[in-house]
């Protein structure tokens, strides 16, 4: 026997990352000219830059600084 389904009393809030807003902190991952994630540290921003970059040479891949409101270019590997 089936049990019923249990419809919880308040939606669970969602978070989502609307492309068309404009970020105003943190850095986030521009992949092909989109944003893609966000990161509150340009260190792990640039962590998962590089990462992305290794597993896909193709990609153009840049960190965003909402705060200076400037791309920054992935200087080469290390």
């Amino acid at each position: 026997m089936k049990k019923p389904l249990k419809i919880p009393d308040e939606p669970q809030p969602r978070n989502i990352t609307r492309a068309d807003l404009v970020m105003t902190e943190g850095f986030g991952l521009e992949v092909d000219g989109r944003m893609k994630s966000v990161f509150p540290t340009l260190e792990a921003a640039e962590k998962r830059a590089r990462a992305l970059k290794a597993d896909f040479p193709m990609l153009q891949i840049k960190v965003y600084d909402a705060a200076e409101k400037k791309s920054l270019e992935l200087s080469p590997a290390e």
